[in-house]
C-alpha cells in the first residue's frame, strides 16, 4: 500500500468542507430512498449537475453520500408503510413492516435494519479495498451460462418466499415471468402482449409494479378493513434505538452471510440490490432455526435483506475501479462524474493514481459510517409516522404511490400501470398469494430469458458445459432451492412417523 497516497488521500476527504459535503449528501440520500419511486439511480442523476459546482472531490463526496443513503433510505417507508422505496427494499417489507405494525415494535425493526445496513455497508468497503482486484477477475468469468445460472438460482427462491402456499408461490412467479415477456423481444423484434400500445412495447416498467403490489395494493386493504381506526389504541413510544443484545446474537451469522453475498452479487456486472436483497432473505430463511417466524417478523428477514442490499454499494465498485466498468446503475452514474473529473476508472488507476483509488475507498467508508449514525439519530423521528390515524395515513401513502410513480420517467402511463397492479394485487392478496414471488419473476424474468438463449449460442459452439462450472454450481443450488420444500415435508413427515412408532 503507497502510504504516502494513502495520507493524501485521508487529508482530502477530512477536510471540514468536505465531510459537511459527505453528511449533507448522506442525509439527502436518506431521503430519497424513503420516498416511493426514487431510487439511489435518480437521486444521483438529479444531483449530478449541481455538484459540479463543488470544489476538488467535494462533487465526489456528496455523490458517494447520496448513493449509500439512499439504498439504506428505501427501508424506512418499506418498514413503516409497507412501501419499499427503493426496489432493493422489497425483500424488507416480507418482515420489517409486520414487526413494525404487528408486533408494535417500530423501534426494534428499525434498529436492525439500521445495524444490518451498516454493517454490510461496510463490510463490502473492506472487500473493496482488500479484495477488489481478485473479485473482479472472478466476476469477468461470468458470461450468458453463468448469468442464466444466477437467474434460475434466484428464481428458485421463490419456494422460500411463497408463504404458506407453495403451489400458489409457484403460480405467482410464472405471473411474474408472464409480466417479463411483455414488449419487444430483444432477438427477434416481435412484440409480444403490447395490444398495440407504444408504451408497453418498453415492457413493464418494475417500479410502477412493486408500488402497485405493494403500497396501493395494501392501502386498499387497509381502506376495506379499518380506515377509520388508529393503527393502535395507546401511543407507540420508541424505547430505544439501538438494537438489543438478544437481537445482534441472533442476526449475527445472518449479517455476516449476507454481506458477503451481496459483495459478491453487487461485484457482477448487470446485478443490483433488488437481486442481492432477495437472495439474502432466501438464505436467511434457509438457515434460521425459527423459519416459522418470517413473514411475521422475524429479525433475520430484516437483517438478511437489509445486509445483503447495502453490500451492494461497495460490491458494484469493484468492477467499476478494477476494470471500469460499472456493476449497476448506480455506479453507471458514478463512472460517468468520476470521467468528468478526469478520473479514468481500470487496471491502471491503483497504479498511476492511487491518491484518488484511496480517496473514493474512504470516502465510501465514511458515507456508510454517516448513514449508520443518522440513521440511529432519526430512528425516533421515523418512528412517530407509525401513530398516524390510518384515515390520515392511507391518503399519504396513495399520494406518494402516484407522485413517485410519476415522477420516475413522468409518463401518465405508469400511473396508470401502478394503479391497476394495486388492485390485481389486492385481490391476489385476498386469495392468499404472496407478493414477493411475482416480483421476482418480473426481475429475473429478463435476465433469464435473454442469457438463456445466448448461453444456448455459446454452448452449441466451442465451450461445453463443463467449461462453465460457476453455472454448475448455481444450477444445483437453484435445484435444491426448489426441492427443499418437498424435502422438508418428508423428513417431516418421517419424524413424525417415528414419534408415533416410538410412542406406540
Amino acid at each position: 500500500m503507497n502510504v504516502d497516497a494513502l495520507m493524501m488521500a485521508l487529508t482530502a476527504v477530512f477536510t471540514p468542507y468536505n465531510v459537511l459535503v459527505i453528511c449533507g449528501g448522506t442525509v439527502l440520500g436518506i431521503f430519497i430512498g424513503a420516498m416511493p419511486g426514487m431510487s439511489s439511480v435518480m437521486g444521483l442523476s438529479i444531483m449530478l449537475p449541481f455538484t459540479f459546482q463543488l470544489k476538488g472531490y467535494a462533487s465526489i463526496m456528496m455523490l458517494l453520500g447520496i448513493f449509500c443513503g439512499s439504498i439504506y433510505g428505501g427501508s424506512i417507508s418499506a418498514t413503516l408503510m409497507n412501501t419499499p422505496g427503493t426496489a432493493a427494499s422489497a425483500a424488507t417489507c416480507m418482515d420489517a413492516y409486520p414487526m413494525a405494525v404487528i408486533k408494535r415494535q417500530p423501534g426494534r425493526a428499525l434498529a436492525i435494519s439500521t445495524f444490518s445496513s451498516l454493517c454490510g455497508g461496510l463490510f463490502s468497503c473492506v472487500v473493496l479495498v482488500f479484495g477488489a482486484t481478485a473479485l473482479a477477475k472472478v466476476a469477468l468469468n461470468f458470461t450468458s451460462p453463468e448469468y442464466f445460472a444466477l437467474a434460475f438460482f434466484g428464481i428458485s427462491i421463490i419456494t422460500g418466499v411463497s408463504g404458506k402456499s407453495v403451489v400458489k408461490g409457484l403460480m405467482g412467479g410464472i405471473l411474474g415471468l408472464l409480466f417479463a415477456t411483455v414488449g419487444v423481444d430483444n432477438f427477434t423484434g416481435t412484440a409480444r402482449f403490447t395490444f398495440g400500445s407504444s408504451f408497453m412495447r418498453g415492457g413493464l416498467a418494475m417500479v410502477p409494479i412493486l408500488i402497485g403490489v405493494f403500497a396501493f395494493a395494501q392501502a386498499l386493504k387497509t381502506i376495506e378493513e379499518k380506515y377509520n381506526e388508529k393503527p393502535f389504541k395507546e401511543k407507540v413510544v420508541i424505547e430505544r434505538v439501538l438494537p438489543m443484545k438478544e437481537d445482534l446474537k441472533r442476526i449475527g451469522p445472518t449479517v455476516f452471510r449476507s454481506a458477503i453475498l451481496g459483495t459478491f452479487i453487487g461485484a457482477i456486472p448487470g446485478t443490483g440490490g433488488d437481486i442481492a436483497s432477495w437472495v439474502g432473505y432466501n438464505e436467511a430463511k434457509r438457515w434460521s432455526k425459527h423459519k416459522e417466524e418470517f413473514g411475521h417478523g422475524a429479525p433475520e428477514g430484516i437483517a438478511g435483506s437489509e445486509a445483503a442490499n447495502n453490500a451492494i454499494a461497495g460490491g458494484a465498485f469493484v468492477p467499476l475501479l478494477a476494470l471500469g466498468i460499472p456493476g449497476d446503475a448506480g455506479t453507471a452514474v458514478m463512472l460517468g462524474a468520476l470521467t468528468m473529473m478526469g478520473i479514468v476508472s481500470g487496471p491502471l488507476l491503483l497504479v498511476e493514481s492511487p491518491e484518488q483509488a484511496y480517496t473514493i475507498f474512504i470516502g465510501l467508508f465514511v458515507a456508510n459510517v454517516l448513514m449508520g449514525i443518522f440513521g440511529f439519530l432519526m430512528i425516533r423521528v421515523f418512528g412517530k409516522v407509525i401513530n398516524i390515524p390510518n384515515k390520515y395515513l392511507v391518503p399519504v401513502i396513495v399520494t406518494f404511490c402516484i407522485t413517485g410513480t410519476f415522477a420516475l420517467n413522468r409518463y401518465l402511463e405508469e400511473v396508470f400501470l401502478m394503479l391497476i397492479m394495486g388492485v390485481i394485487g389486492y385481490f391476489l392478496i385476498k386469495l392468499g398469494f404472496s407478493m414477493p414471488p411475482i416480483i421476482l419473476g418480473l426481475v429475473l424474468g429478463t435476465l433469464a430469458e435473454k442469457n438463456a438463449r445466448r448461453g444456448l449460442d455459446i454452448l452449441a459452439g466451442t465451450d461445453s458445459v463443463w467449461d462453465h462450472p460457476i453455472a454448475i454450481i448455481f444450477v444445483i443450488l437453484g435445484i435444491v432451492s426448489l426441492a427443499s420444500p418437498a424435502i422438508g415435508a418428508m423428513m417431516k413427515k418421517r419424524k413424525g412417523a417415528k414419534a408415533a412408532g416410538a410412542g406406540e
